[in-house]
């Protein structure tokens, strides 16, 4: 089973998003025995909490739950454990970047998460302090996203 790692910067909006997505768009086309998906943040602000309420929202909206998810941060020894970590935005890759150098056993794949789906070098934009809207907007972005990244990892 392959194991992808999504982040972003406090694991409370855009990386439980791609979560939730990734496993339930693995779940819907029968391939969860295929790869399964964790998310992380870089910092940690909000580590213990649950997604944010927005990201909550967005991802029921269109029939998903994050229930469950619990916010934690990046541990060295995931650079072990996964097979991809996708960051959402640059400075997300940068820090995990920095951070694969502690790390004597790392072999996962980093990069950005929309450059692995084949969307080129875009950061998926941090809806924290926005709106309704803004969560609506980067759950859509993701999802677009997520079966191209689901491809690649089990294709």
């Amino acid at each position: 089973m392959k194991r992808i790692l999504f982040v972003c910067l406090g694991n409370i909006c855009r990386s439980p998003l791609a979560e939730g997505m990734f496993n339930y768009h693995m779940s819907r086309s029968g391939a969860e025995w295929a790869a399964s998906a964790d998310s992380a943040g870089t910092s940690d602000w909000h580590v213990g909490e649950p997604p944010h309420p927005g990201s909550v929202r967005a991802a029921r909206n269109l029939g998903i739950s994050l229930a469950g998810q619990t916010c934690r941060q990046v541990a060295v020894s995931d650079f072990a454990q996964f097979d991809v970590i996708l960051g959402m935005d640059r400075s997300n890759v940068e820090n995990l970047r920095r951070l694969e150098a502690e790390s004597p056993v790392g072999r996962a794949e980093i990069d950005l998460f929309l450059n692995y789906a084949g969307q080129g070098l875009k950061d998926v934009p941090d809806p924290w302090g926005e709106g309704d809207a803004a969560y609506d907007a980067v759950a859509q972005i993701i999802g677009r996203a997520v079966p191209a990244i689901a491809g690649r990892l089990t294709g």
